[in-house]
């Protein structure tokens, strides 16, 4: 249908304002040592204060009121997310949450409180809950070594307006790539290379996809070792269930869902398979999922994969983990520790000198 004239007679022009919304989320974690000390010295009004820290193209940091943040609500511990540089930064809209973390690092239900849309600006730069949680609670049940710690999780809501004219063209899809590879995984099309795979087990695959992902399976199954391997490679240091795993993240860029009671065991496996075939991304998803798992019962196995494959910031962790004298009591109780002693005493005594600094 041809536009409506102007009372003119000519065609009347349109536009149309296009307001997209994006966001970006993130999160951040305060940690205060020493709190009876802290608590001694701050009193109304007064705070900690985080590091700053950037989600959304902009910094924040958070503030903690030990204290209470006025007379009226002394007994509570009040927390904020402020933004740095407000009178920079433009309006921006922010929906964020306060969790009081448990003793493993997890966020406790009860004591996490989550905001309204909040709009930040140069003048209103500083939101949170004057009533977090009740200080006689705080130090009865949740202090861990005189210590807590709270996670803020952030998103942050920008919108951006483009005029355009009516004449529109269609958007271009993200890419989907890993879509099309994924699909042909579950295909008999194109399969050129088996794997026996601990003791027998069969997995086919296509060379030139593995190739392409690995520079381990491009010298083997292109380079000077292929004549070797032919159309059948055995891998007898690797159960199946991980190297199906494996396949998937070849063919996906992606892992596929695992169980909660195996995601552990399953993470330490594929970062032995990662290292193996130099695939430095699954590594590092890998010790990722390691670094957020870190217990008295796996700290020190942990310590020695970090150790074996040079995963500096997952050894990072495990020693951060450590320097609670509470953790380090606990794990040096346990098997594995022991193990650690004999086969990695160099480790052993780096992480002691660590622990005494």
């Amino acid at each position: 249908m041809p536009p409506p004239p102007s009372a003119s007679g000519a065609a009347a022009t349109g536009s149309t304002s296009i307001v997209s919304a994006r966001s970006e989320t993130g999160w951040h974690v305060l940690k205060v040592e020493g709190y009876s000390k802290i608590k001694g010295v701050l009193g109304i009004g007064r705070h900690i204060k985080s590091g700053s820290f950037n989600v959304g193209w902009r910094s924040w940091n958070i503030k903690c009121y030990t204290g209470g943040v006025n007379k009226e609500n002394a007994s509570w511990m009040c927390v904020a997310l402020n933004l740095d540089n407000p009178a920079a930064s433009g309006d921006v809209m922010v929906c964020f949450s306060f969790s009081l973390l448990d003793h493993a690092g997890e966020p406790i239900p009860a004591y996490t409180t989550t905001s309204t849309a909040c709009i930040y600006s140069s003048t209103n730069y500083s939101w949170g809950f004057t009533k977090f949680i009740e200080r006689t609670v705080l130090e009865s049940s949740w202090l861990n070594s005189d210590s807590f710690s709270i996670r803020c999780d952030i998103t942050v809501v920008t919108t951006d307006v483009c005029t355009k004219t009516t004449m529109e063209c269609q958007a271009v899809p993200p890419p989907d790539l890993h879509c099309h590879l994924g699909a042909l995984l579950d295909t008999d099309v194109g399969r050129d290379v088996t794997f026996l795979v601990n003791g027998g087990e069969e997995f086919t695959a296509h060379r030139i996809v593995l190739a392409a992902r690995s520079p381990v399976f491009m010298a083997e199954l292109f380079g000077p070792m292929k004549e070797t391997f032919e159309s059948h490679v055995r891998i007898d240091d690797m159960e199946a269930k991980v190297f199906k795993v494996l396949l998937h993240y070849i063919y996906n860029d992606s892992l596929p869902e695992i169980d909660k009671e195996d995601k552990v065991v399953m993470a330490q496996h594929l970062l032995v398979a990662a290292d193996k075939y130099n695939m430095d991304r699954l590594k590092l998803i890998c010790a990722d999922t390691l670094s957020k798992c870190v217990d008295t019962s796996l700290v020190a196995t942990t310590l020695v994969l970090a150790e074996q494959h040079g995963c500096h910031g997952l050894k990072e962790a495990c020693f951060k983990f450590l320097k609670s004298p509470v953790n380090m009591t606990a794990t040096m109780a346990g098997d594995g520790f022991q193990h650690l002693k004999r086969s990695f005493p160099n480790l052993v005594e780096e992480l002691l000198a660590m622990i005494a600094q």
